[in-house]
């Protein structure tokens, strides 16, 4: 029934130790019958006519034809097993979380871009505003440019000894020079930054074509 599927997922001396514990259950011949019972870790209430598997770390109560309480059944599994199969149980909830999660996100997406037009249309706003960004930079650039011309020309009287220009008129100079190196920061910022967006697009595009083409 439900046996194998639990002790494959538990690896190494757990599923061993596991298996020796089912096995003789499944091998002895039931001599009467009876309905086992039990709540698994997840709260769900199980019933079935043999020792449940789900319920190995726990107990389980077993009744009659009558529906009497005939015998309990107390966990087949040491401490160490028990905590062997809780972790993969938790490891289990965990994919499946992360499973139902990633559903949520492409029905969002598939609901955000229903074809390839309005992708195409968000694509091209996420880059036109890095251009607008990139552009101010660049006229940014272009003053300091035109600032420097100016700071070069007055240091034209000081090219035969730069130390006796003005302290006031060296510290435009260093400032110029910080500036510029800072908008070339940051439009490399930005150029990495549309790199970025394509790539996201393109993954999301990538997703979405197989999504489109997938009966709801």
């Amino acid at each position: 029934m439900q046996w194998m599927p639990i002790i494959a997922r538990v690896s190494g001396s757990a599923a061993a130790a596991i298996a020796c514990a089912v096995a003789p259950a499944m091998a002895q011949p039931r001599t009467e019958a009876g309905i086992y019972s039990c709540t698994d870790s997840q709260g769900r209430r199980i019933t079935a006519d043999r020792p449940i598997a789900a319920c190995l770390d726990r107990e389980q109560r077993v009744y009659g034809p009558s529906g009497v309480e005939r015998a309990r059944v107390g966990p087949t599994l040491t401490e160490v097993e028990r905590e062997a199969l809780a972790a993969q149980r938790r490891q289990q909830q965990l994919a499946e979380q992360r499973a139902r999660e990633e559903e949520r996100r492409l029905r969002a997406l598939v609901y955000r871009y229903p074809d390839k037009a309005a992708h195409d249309t968000e694509r091209a706003a996420a880059i036109a505003q890095i251009d607008d960004l990139a552009a101010l930079a660049q006229r940014r650039v272009a003053d300091l440019r035109t600032e420097r011309r100016k700071l070069d020309a007055e240091m034209e009287f000081y090219a035969k000894d730069p130390a006796r220009a003005p302290a006031a008129l060296r510290r435009q100079v260093a400032q110029n020079d910080d500036a510029m190196a800072e908008q070339a920061r940051y439009l490399a910022a930005q150029e990495q930054e549309k790199r970025r967006i394509h790539q996201r697009f393109d993954a999301e595009l990538a997703q979405l074509r197989a999504l489109w083409t997938t009966p709801p």
